[in-house]
């Protein structure tokens, strides 16, 4: 037989998977198997090249290569082969540099792809480092073997070498060494498990695992960093160990619940997952040596199969209920295991996505296959650790039990000489090394309070220590400091009067008023109210223009001991009403002009206007009344889920705590505080009496300046405006058109919702305030919750932090069952401290579902929290990120989408100027996105550009189908966005299923091919390759048969990036396209040159 002869043979499932992987990422190494091991002694080299050759001998599957028929893999293996042993000498460098050039090379080699196609998939390399030190390389491709493979290679080695070290004769002069001859071969098995796994056995194997993942949901982990669209497999690893105490409580806890170790840490595991993600349906992939038949135990091969493991973690079981779940799961999963991961994803059809592996991203595996400890006459073999730089999934997390004969490739420097270790790979395009420390930290914790009490629930199992959790709920928001709590709003206003009774107070329009006659108008009208039974806890309506007098109303209504109701006269009739009736207000303050707008139930109209001669009767002196801090200062409505608007009831001590020597802003006697927002709105609270209670100027901007980014430019210039609050909204809308406006601000305040990190650059950029300050704060906390100072932003950073909390407030991201979450994790955010309004008004059962109490079991007993239903994390210096609103997350096809993700990529389209997006159910149970867009002018994008815009950043499933464009967003009176204000589309155009025709050529040919190769009668040019039925190994079948017909290069990457007609015969048209010009430039260049001469 000669050398060229092959044998050929099937592939085995596993190995059509890796060689399908290998097609659509050509030229990887993340399949590459490296092993390093030292050897400290008297290495004899003959022995050692006639170790591997022998063992090259025995397996033919490190005679194997890859060939390709028909557009499927086959294996061609050779009858012998012979490899030299490659040594590289490096006794001539210098001492010291030695280790440090054979590390270099090592991670150089292990960077070296494999060519599936040809033979060497066993690379063995030696580097001498002395006479007495040589360190030996191993790499392999993973498609001739495993960890279970990795064992018997070192068992083999120690025995083969030994022998041929010792020179034994029977080993000398023949081929037979003391291990006895393989009955089957790798080749055997692939062949028997394509004819075994057919169907009965395909079938039962197939309906248990589609009952059990039916509906299954993406792993969504809290990441450092955005997703991209393609994942590279950059990863890294850290170790864990853990001590011989906490392993012999795991295994006796193991027993006890007739469970065993693996199960109890996977059991652990998912908990983690579970606390880290807010989600109870936790799926994990797990490695199974997949030899449960005597005859391939002891064959060196590709083997290993995936598990799906998914636990159902709802209800907050106990630990030992969960246990018992977990248990449950595996030994079904056991009994199926037969079922390769490749031919489960192909019968499955998941979501097929380059951004991340399919059916599970997270893998869960506790070694135990043989691998006893290397034994080699005069020589001390010890693994060296291997630095991976590669990941194919997001987290994998390795464990396995230390012991006398039980040794893994992992060497290092261990703490304990028994007990559980691990490594922990993931992927550095999503993961800090900061974060995977802490993640392990956790677990740590987590199963140290497991074993503690087992019975626990596992929402109250500890995954803090006590020095994270006082980090997070106690440094972190100790923002105590003296302020006047004790006083009133007006008492507060009434010591600027005395301290400086002849500043202006308030600048509207040509008018302006000083401290002290704005006191003497307010007193009148104050002694007015009282005349008309208004005391503390009196609501009293009051809706003016924005003028001196509204000012003057407030304080009235203040001094005289009641609260206000602000009304904006631009709100329809009915809510207005509304508002007046649920609040049960009798008076009203209004301007003549504007009672049109209210019916005539009310007890008592003042119209300022028309009835000022008989208010200024009333005497100016001050006057007093039994009001407290504790009592209410005002009532703000907000929009309500229902529709229904709900008012929020705030005190005078709230208000205080908002303005008064506070942390995010200085305010002055020399300050002028712009007082644009909304009458109704509660960032005028801040505007007002931060202007009134530190004796600055309040200069009133006017609607239609405010919403004019040239004239609000002018006017803030023109006025010395030093002080200005803008929402998110507006701060864009204006940066945009005029970024310098605010270059001579002290400070400028802005938020409200989710900011789009550009503006800020551009602001920097082009002329930045004294302080640009993004606040966060829901009104029910009055105002401000928490502040952060923009210095700089950094190039790749896609939000900006809301900050810490402001003095006197206190800030806990919680999960669903009120336990604090860890650092970088998503929870929800509750608010407590001073700033806390009092209620929803007359609304027990709002005010009861939203401001909580921790009960005294809890992280901080008998704290009153408001709830927020904001999403956010703690980042690492303590800041925090606000992520939307958990009622703005959607599910799209099992996977958890945050809409405002999709609204930052959309809007960085060149001729996109704002983006929202929102998801609307066209058929019952099946919601899509619909994309608005305000454009530039002349540059109105078509929805297939934006598509394809986003197709490059974004997963399948993140991008609308439709989108609408519009000459400006909808904003609601206090200049948010308003999402309910959105024009729906005429007609959905979502389901693209209706067969449309080919009409190129090239559509006509790819259509003809697909249907012949999926089956179908008929393939429209918006049929999806996948959704069709396609798999990976079809799609090697389709690429093949388009190289043959249309004798164009296309791989099979290009078909996951264009997996409908229409966008892979672009793509195939682009590339001809590009050859072609090519081809002619080339002849231009060729005749111009020839008359030239």
């Amino acid at each position: 037989m000669s050398f060229e002869e092959v044998f050929v043979f099937p592939v085995s499932f596993a190995q059509q998977r890796l060689w399908f992987l290998e097609q659509l990422n050509p030229g990887n190494t993340i399949y590459n198997v490296p092993t390093a091991i030292r050897l400290t002694g008297s290495l004899n080299l003959t022995a050692l090249e006639q170790t591997f050759n022998e063992i090259l001998r025995r397996h033919e599957v490190f005679r194997t290569k890859f060939t390709v028929v028909d557009g499927q893999p086959l294996q061609a293996i050779v009858p012998s082969l012979t490899i030299l042993l490659p040594v590289l000498d490096l006794k001539q460098l210098p001492v010291d540099q030695r280790e440090a050039e054979a590390k270099r090379i090592i991670s150089a080699e292990i960077e070296r792809p494999f060519d599936l196609s040809s033979l060497g998939l066993l690379r063995v390399m030696l580097f001498a480092l002395s006479q007495t030190e040589h360190i030996l390389l191993l790499n392999m491709h993973h498609i001739i073997c495993d960890d279970w493979s990795m064992g018997l290679l070192i068992g083999e080695l120690s025995v083969i070498y030994t022998a041929f070290a010792q020179n034994q004769s029977s080993v000398r002069h023949s081929t037979q060494t003391p291990l006895p001859e393989l009955p089957l071969q790798y080749a055997d098995f692939a062949h028997w498990q394509r004819q075994w796994l057919q169907g009965e056995i395909l079938q039962t194997q197939l309906a248990y695992w589609r009952s059990q993942l039916n509906g299954i949901s993406m792993l969504d982990l809290p990441v450092d960093k955005k997703r991209t669209n393609i994942q590279n497999y950059q990863g890294a690893i850290e170790f864990i160990e853990l001590p011989p105490q906490l392993t012999h409580a795991l295994e006796a806890l193991s027993q006890q619940e007739s469970a065993t170790l693996f199960m109890t840490l996977l059991a652990a595991f998912q908990i983690l997952l579970y606390r880290y993600t807010n989600q109870d349906d936790i799926t994990v992939g797990s490695p199974i040596a997949n030899r449960n038949r005597s005859e391939i135990e002891g064959l060196i091969g590709f083997f290993v199969n995936s598990l799906v493991l998914r636990t159902n973690l709802s209800g907050n079981p106990t630990f030992k209920e969960l246990l018992s779940r977990v248990r449950d799961v595996t030994l079904e999963a056991y009994k199926h295991q037969d079922l390769p991961f490749e031919k489960l994803v192909e019968e499955l059809h998941p979501e097929r996505n380059l951004s991340h592996h399919p059916l599970f991203q997270v893998v869960f595996g506790f070694q135990n296959a043989p691998m006893s400890a290397l034994k080699l006459p005069d020589l001390i073999p010890s693994f060296i650790n291997i630095d991976l730089q590669k990941t194919r999934f997001d987290l994998e997390l390795h464990l396995w039990k230390c012991s006398q004969d039980f040794r893994s490739l992992w060497g290092g420097d261990w703490e304990f000489s028994e007990g559980v270790r691990g490594v922990i790979v993931y992927n550095t395009d999503l993961f800090d090394k900061s974060t995977i420390t802490r993640l392990l930290r956790h677990f740590k914790t987590l199963l140290s309070s497991i074993v503690k009490n087992p019975q626990q629930s596992i929402t109250d199992l500890q995954l803090l220590n006590h020095d994270q959790q006082n980090q997070i709920l106690v440094q972190w928001n100790n923002t105590q400091t003296d302020y006047p709590k004790n006083k009133c709003i007006h008492q507060l206003f009434q010591e600027q009067v005395e301290q400086h009774p002849h500043a202006v107070a308030l600048v509207f329009g040509i008018e302006q008023i000083t401290y002290q006659e704005l006191d003497k108008l307010s007193n009148q009208l104050a002694k007015y109210l009282q005349k008309l039974q208004v005391k503390s806890e009196v609501i009293v309506g009051i809706c003016l223009e924005q003028s001196i007098d509204f000012i003057v109303g407030l304080l009235a209504i203040l001094k005289a001991g009641g609260a206000y109701l602000p009304l904006d006269s631009s709100y329809p009739q009915e809510r207005l009403n509304f508002m007046l009736e649920d609040a049960q207000v009798s008076i009203l303050i209004t301007q003549e002009k504007l009672l049109n707008n209210f019916d005539n139930s009310l007890n008592q109209t003042i119209c300022i206007d028309k009835d000022w001669k008989i208010i200024s009767q009333e005497s100016q002196e001050s006057l007093n009344s039994n009001v407290n801090s504790d009592n209410l200062a005002y009532v703000i409505y907000t929009s309500g889920s229902t529709g229904k608007p709900k008012g929020v009831a705030v005190t005078h001590k709230a208000i205080n705590r908002l303005v008064c020597n506070t942390n995010y802003i200085n305010l002055e006697l020399t300050d002028k505080i712009a007082q644009g927002s909304n009458i109704s709105f509660d960032a005028a609270t801040f505007e007002i009496w931060g202007a009134l209670l530190n004796g600055a100027q309040l200069v009133g901007i006017s609607k239609d300046v405010m919403l004019s980014p040239q004239e609000l430019a002018l006017q803030l210039k023109v006025k010395g405006i030093s002080v200005l609050f803008l929402t998110t909204a507006l701060f864009q809308q204006i940066t945009r058109d005029v970024p310098q406006a605010f270059a001579n601000l002290k400070y400028l305040l802005f938020g409200g919702e989710t900011i789009d990190s550009r503006w800020v650059k551009k602001v920097i950029k082009y002329g930045s305030p004294k302080h640009l300050v993004h606040v966060y704060g829901p009104t029910e906390n009055t105002t401000f919750s928490s502040h952060y100072q923009v210095l700089e932003v950094p190039e790749l950073a896609t939000s900006i932090p809301i900050g810490t909390p402001i003095t006197n407030t206190q800030i806990y991201i919680l999960d669903a069952n009120l336990k604090p979450v860890p650092i970088g994790v998503v929870g929800e955010l509750y608010i407590g401290g001073e700033g806390l309004a009092r209620e929803y008004l007359n609304r027990p059962d709002l005010t009861d579902k939203h401001f909580i109490t921790i009960p005294e079991t809890g992280f901080i007993s008998k704290v009153r929290l408001y709830k927020t239903g904001d999403l956010a994390r703690y980042l690492m210096d303590g800041n925090i990120e606000f992520l939307g609103r958990i009622d703005n997350q959607v599910k799209i096809r099992g996977f958890r989408i945050e809409l405002g993700e999709i609204e930052t990529v959309l809007s960085q389209h060149p001729a996109v100027q704002q983006a929202v997006v929102i998801a609307v159910e066209d058929i019952p149970g099946e919601k899509q996105l619909v994309g608005y867009i305000v454009s530039y002018q002349a540059q109105i994008p078509k929805s297939i550009d934006l598509q394809q815009f986003l197709k490059v950043k974004l997963p399948d499933y993140m991008i609308p189908r439709v989108y609408v464009v519009l000459e400006s967003l909808p904003l609601s009176p206090n200049g948010k966005v308003n999402r309910r204000a959105l024009p729906m589309p005429d007609t959905f155009i979502f389901n693209q299923q209706d067969y449309v025709a080919p009409s190129t050529d090239v559509e006509v040919l790819l259509a003809e091919i697909w249907a012949k190769i999926l089956g179908k009668e008929q393939v429209g040019i918006h049929d999806n390759f996948f959704e069709l039925g396609g798999h990976s190994l079809l799609a090697t079948q389709l690429v093949s048969r388009i190289r043959d017909t249309l004798r164009i290069d296309v791989s099979v990457r290009n078909l996951f990036e264009a997996p409908t007609v229409e966008q892979l015969a672009r793509y195939i048209e682009a590339m001809s396209w590009a050859t072609q010009g090519l081809h002619n430039t080339s002849n231009k260049e060729m005749e111009r040159e020839e008359v030239e001469f």
